[in-house]
């Protein structure tokens, strides 16, 4: 049985923009993994692994 995607979640210390990426998408994005779609600052990692049930809160950068 498969979970689907492990994603890492994240928060904006800056701005507050909550953002998720999948695991799978390290070596695509380089540097940028984990960092804020909006303003460019390092993110929080508030947690990891499959969809939780706030999944819709967090905005997916692929």
């Amino acid at each position: 049985m498969s979970w689907g995607p492990c994603f890492m979640y994240y928060h904006c210390p800056e701005c507050g923009k909550k953002f998720k990426s999948a695991t799978d998408m390290i070596q695509d994005l380089g540097p940028k993994f984990g960092m804020c779609p909006v303003c460019g600052a390092e993110g929080v990692l508030d947690k990891e692994g499959a969809r939780t049930p706030d999944d819709a809160d967090y905005e997916e950068i692929d």
